[in-house]
């Protein structure tokens, strides 16, 4: 079984910064990437940054310049960079992962962290 544990969440004031961790543990084989995604208000889940297993990203069009992703390979673990926080950047955060894993090396599989809270006063 695979597990995604986010952190980091929290309440901010407009143009504030938080950092966001996503560390997952389990019966991995490989990664093919990790994404955060957004639920915010009344809306549907967006992706806001995708990092895949050779590095590349791709971000949200409403985050690109102030949110950053990036990974610890050793540590199984993502962060999100949230940088100059606006408050429609309000939402629960989740983490989620494109993998392999021990049991189905064949096969590519998704699961979700549980989410973080993020909170952006005006």
């Amino acid at each position: 079984q695979v597990q995604l544990v986010e952190s980091g969440g929290g309440l901010v004031q407009a143009g504030g910064s938080l950092r966001l961790s996503c560390a997952a543990s389990g019966s991995i084989f490989s990664i093919n990437a990790m994404g955060w995604y957004r639920l915010g208000s009344g809306k549907q889940r967006e992706l806001i940054a995708r990092m895949s297993n050779n590095g590349n990203t791709n971000y949200g069009d409403s985050v690109k310049g102030r949110f950053t992703i990036s990974r610890d390979i050793a540590k199984n673990t993502m962060y999100l960079q949230m940088n100059s926080l606006k408050p429609e950047d309000t939402g629960v955060y989740s983490c989620g992962l494109e993998f392999r894993s021990a049991s189905n090396v064949i096969g590519v599989e998704f699961t979700w962290g549980q989410g973080t809270q993020v909170t952006v006063s005006s």
